[in-house]
């Protein structure tokens, strides 16, 4: 119903209007007496002594934050930089906070994307629902730049660079605030951002074009590496915010799994429900995001696929060059 009512202009789009107007209405007038409350220092935002990226959106649910920000980090240690990264480790509960990620971490504890973030960079992660505190955990791991996780609208923490992602095919659904539409912040905030990250679809001018490109499919139990193709009769399932770019990707390589299953995004799963819905095929394909959390239950026919962000070299360049200027104001250098 909120895919519908957000993205496909339904008819619940106009029966609700008259109910959900006036609450966005109101989320407009409150979150943004909230920024300008943070912007005129009437309440108190954390400056760090080094310097702060953040990787958000102005759209509620999935869009491919998570696989820029692995590029992110990528690229800053490729250039020589020691990174860290702040998640508010949405969907988990840990026993104290601040957290840092480990190897051992439960994703209960740190959340899904933290965890993979963790797995796929070997940086610092530190989980904290205040970003801040996060932070000054990470500068004790002698981290030189800290990327921040769905961070945009967190203003209780000062940034030196904002990138917003875009999902390029959905954009902004109906262009309407929460709860009505899919926006956390109306249109006009990406006007501020330092860079717009379109994430498939076509990106607009001004915009960066990423997309992710899919690696070979990964065994959970053995780690085995296998070509998509020679995995028969797969079960799909993806618990990401929007699951149909995930199935949507198995139909471009070829793949028509015999049972797709969409969870909600960071929802914890129930083993007994995945090994039932793992019967009805040979194989089980998953995303990465999603293989975090079944590590400890995980069958032999259980795959992920991988996805990396790929981004063009003269946008590379032009990010790494705005990050060079910041690193240098911080008097930091790459190696």
């Amino acid at each position: 119903m909120i895919e519908k009512l957000w993205f496909g202009r339904h008819l619940s789009y106009f029966l609700l209007w008259p109910l959900l107007w006036p609450l966005s209405w109101l989320f407009k007038m409150i979150s943004s007496a909230r920024r300008r409350a943070f912007q005129q220092g009437k309440k108190a935002s954390y400056k760090a002594p080094i310097p702060i990226f953040v990787v958000g959106n102005i759209t509620a649910g999935g869009n491919g934050k998570t696989p820029f920000v692995v590029w992110l980090v990528e690229a800053l240690q490729q250039q020589g930089y020691r990174p860290g990264v702040v998640s508010r480790g949405y969907g988990a509960k840990a026993p104290m906070y601040p957290l840092l990620v480990t190897d051992h971490t439960s994703t209960l504890h740190c959340g899904d994307e933290p965890k993979l973030i963790y797995q796929r960079t070997q940086a610092p992660v530190a989980v904290d629902p205040i970003r801040a505190n996060a932070v000054k955990a990470l500068l004790a791991q002698g981290v030189d730049v800290v990327v921040t996780d769905d961070g945009l609208q967190h203003y209780a923490l000062k940034r030196d660079i904002e990138f917003a992602v875009v999902d390029g095919v959905r954009r902004f659904g109906n262009q309407q605030l929460l709860p009505l539409g899919p926006l956390r912040e109306p249109i006009a905030r990406l006007q501020e951002v330092d860079f717009i990250i379109t994430n498939g679809g076509q990106a607009k001018t001004g915009e960066i074009e990423m997309t992710l490109a899919p690696s070979l499919a990964i065994n959970l139990v053995t780690g085995e590496r296998a070509e998509l193709g020679q995995l028969t009769h797969l079960v799909a399932w993806a618990g990401i915010g929007h699951p149909e770019r995930f199935f949507k990707t198995l139909e471009t390589l070829g793949v028509d799994p015999v049972f797709t299953h969409g969870f909600a995004d960071h929802q914890a799963f129930d083993e007994s429900q995945l090994k039932a819905l793992a019967e009805k095929g040979d194989n089980v394909i998953m995303t990465e995001k999603d293989a975090v959390k079944c590590t400890g239950f995980a069958e032999a026919n259980w795959w992920y696929l991988p996805v990396s962000a790929q981004i063009a070299s003269n946008d590379k360049q032009c990010i790494l060059k705005k990050i060079k200027e910041v690193m240098e104001q911080y008097g930091s250098s790459s190696a």
